[in-house]
């Protein structure tokens, strides 16, 4: 694809609205999301990969100066992380119960309606 249709496409209603928006609130802005959009990419993208790539982010811990307390810090975050990914697997163990429950339900009632030849009652 040729460089103008490709600056062409990256003007998609997102980039646009992302451009006036910009203009709005600070005129840097703007010109910063012009800049964006023609030597960097689209809006987009940025909206698709950029922010999921931001979700697993972590920033390191600095030192409070107190080794006990950065050791009782860095076990308190741990026993956390495993507390929430234990919950994590519960309410998806139980939204799993509550589908089949559901499944169940709506065969049982399925067949209740329906006769022995496949036919409606």
């Amino acid at each position: 694809m040729n460089t103008v249709a490709t600056r062409t496409a990256r003007w998609t209603p997102i980039n646009v609205a992302t451009v006036v928006l910009g203009f709005v609130a600070w005129w840097p802005l703007g010109i910063a999301a012009i800049a964006y959009i023609l030597w960097g990419g689209s809006i987009d993208e940025l909206l698709k990969n950029g922010f999921s790539q931001l979700k697993g982010l972590s920033f390191p811990q600095r030192s409070s100066g107190n080794a006990a307390f950065d050791a009782y810090r860095a076990e308190t975050l741990e026993r956390l992380a495993r507390e929430q990914a234990e919950f994590a697997a519960f309410v998806r163990r139980l939204r799993e119960a509550r589908d089949r429950e559901e499944f169940d339900r709506f065969m049982k009632e399925r067949k209740a309606t329906v006769d022995n030849n496949g036919q409606p009652v």
